[in-house]
């Protein structure tokens, strides 16, 4: 398992665990991320790392990337 943030980009992974605490999995879920579902890294620019969740491309910072068990 490694972060989402370390991910290759392009490459399909799964979702295996969202950390953090109970808001910040809340808020990953209200963006899309499940535990079992799909995600990719479409680019990393700065700080922020742009994600495609569910047919939708989404950006995270790196520190909520980080939380992105994948």
């Amino acid at each position: 398992m490694i972060p989402l943030s370390m991910a290759d980009l392009e490459q399909e992974m799964i979702i295996r665990r969202l950390g953090g605490n109970l808001e910040v999995k809340k808020h990953l879920e209200d963006l899309g991320f499940h535990v079992g579902g799909s995600v990719s890294v479409v680019s990393k620019l700065g700080d922020n790392v742009i994600v495609k969740v569910k047919e939708s491309r989404v950006a995270v910072s790196e520190e909520l990337a980080r939380k992105i068990m994948v």
